[in-house]
């Protein structure tokens, strides 16, 4: 075996072992003693590889982004459907994505709601891929559709990350406490809802 993919196994190795850690505990629980002793592997490996718990982390974070973010570019096609219909499939593939690839799943969720606050920077630089799909899928959901005069699609997505930090603000939790990921995500599909067509019905304010 060449060094370089025996080299690569390992990496991997060390990765699936931290990713197991960091869905099991989340980042304030989780530590290198634990990955060390979970599988097998000495200290000096893991950091032969990663310099610190914090470098371990930001490459789970950063695989998840791409997984997730790869697997929706790959099952999304939202032609021909209805707006509503568009958002369903959204979601419901952000879902699926989760119950495919659970190990994911609570690093999604601590990114995304409640970050290590000294990482939050470097945390939301790898989920930048993310949250750009994500515009570029409210943008095409938007494309078809007459906006209220003065209302620009800029508009629109400045108000959705509004909604989202909202969202996720609501979702926070104690370090120790698992966020409840089915709950964020419906909050998500429905302040999107809301957000494209409002909350009254035209006919009750003569519109």
């Amino acid at each position: 075996m060449k060094r370089e993919e025996k080299n690569q196994q390992t990496k991997r190795r060390i990765m699936e072992a931290a990713l197991e850690e960091f869905a099991g505990q989340g980042y304030g629980a989780s530590s290198v003693n634990n990955i060390c002793s979970g599988e097998g592997i000495s200290k000096g490996i893991i950091y032969h590889y990663f310099q610190t718990k914090d470098e371990l982390y930001l490459a789970c974070v950063d695989e998840c982004f791409q997984v997730l973010t790869e697997y929706l570019q790959g099952k999304l096609i939202l032609e021909a459907v209805s707006v509503p219909r568009q958002l369903q499939l959204y979601f419901d593939a952000r879902f699926e994505f989760f119950q495919t690839f659970p190990v994911y799943r609570r690093i999604f969720c601590e990114a995304v709601i409640m970050p290590p606050a000294h990482l939050e920077a470097a945390v939301r630089q790898r989920k930048s891929g993310f949250d750009e799909f994500n515009i570029s899928i409210l943008n095409r959901i938007l494309e078809p559709l007459k906006l209220r005069d003065g209302v620009s699609r800029e508009t629109v997505v400045d108000i959705f990350l509004q909604f989202q930090d909202y969202v996720n603000a609501k979702h926070q939790t104690s370090g120790q406490q698992e966020i409840d990921f089915k709950t964020h995500e419906e909050d998500c599909r429905r302040a999107l809802d809301v957000l494209l067509y409002g909350v009254v019905e035209r006919k009750e304010v003569g519109i």
